[in-house]
């Protein structure tokens, strides 16, 4: 199968935490997407990776993505290593993605910033003719960073508003960790993920401001944007 666009990110879920909106928009213009799962998340504190996976299936319908992979690196050990790269290579060669979305490159997580690095060098490696991989040799045009976690500037930000209350059923997909069992007694121990949700609906609301929408999701290019049309840029400067 070729895609048009695949988004790598260390865990299940993450994907849909910051670009899944994205992901249902392009789906939605017909483009083919996917979904690279760095690890099964099995180091979670909630849930078995078994129902992570099977929540990872259910979302992905919700997204509209013609595929979702798990590539099988250790949860809490995500690492630019050698054999993982040569492995996320051979995806590339087999998929053919043109745009490939990755983690921005500095995060509080380790999996996060460790997923950046695995995922350019995997693409970037996917490209070596010589590489004792199978496959055809092949890099995607584009990469972008997704910026929801990071505290910088976005360099673009995506309208989601048409696509926000399909990409909150895609996050509710994951009901392991997202919708914790009633009745039970809440855990002693503080978790960030019980207010993750929330967070990225109000930074959602928050980018979308910033280009005069509902919802967005923002981008970072490490390229500088080329515009052809300056009389019909978007977004209203007064």
């Amino acid at each position: 199968m070729r895609i048009d666009l695949l988004a790598i990110a260390a865990h299940p879920d993450d994907v849909e935490l910051t670009c899944g909106g994205t992901l249902i928009k392009m789906a939605r213009r017909g483009f083919k997407t996917g979904i690279l799962d760095l690890t099964a998340g099995e180091m979670g504190t909630r849930g078995t990776p078994e129902t992570r996976a099977r929540e990872a299936a259910k979302s992905a319908k919700f997204l509209g993505v013609a595929w979702r992979g798990t590539l099988g690196v250790p949860d809490s050990d995500v690492q630019p290593a050698r054999q993982h790269k040569l492995k996320l290579a051979g995806v590339i060669r087999e998929l053919r993605p043109k745009t490939v979305i990755l983690p921005y490159w500095e995060a509080r997580h380790p999996d996060h910033y460790h997923a950046s690095t695995l995922g350019y060098e995997g693409c970037f490696l996917a490209g070596l003719k010589a590489l004792p991989i199978a496959g055809e040799a092949y890099r995607p045009f584009k990469i972008l960073y997704t910026t929801s976690f990071a505290e910088v500037r976005p360099t673009f930000v995506v309208d989601i508003t048409k696509e926000f209350k399909q990409r909150r059923k895609a996050i509710l997909a994951f009901a392991s960790q997202f919708r914790p069992v009633k009745g039970k007694p809440k855990s002693k121990v503080f978790l960030a993920i019980d207010r993750l949700e929330d967070e990225m609906n109000q930074l959602a609301r928050h980018y979308g401001q910033m280009i005069g929408a509902r919802y967005g999701e923002g981008f970072l290019s490490k390229e500088m944007m080329q515009v052809e049309d300056v009389v019909a840029l978007p977004v209203r400067s007064i």
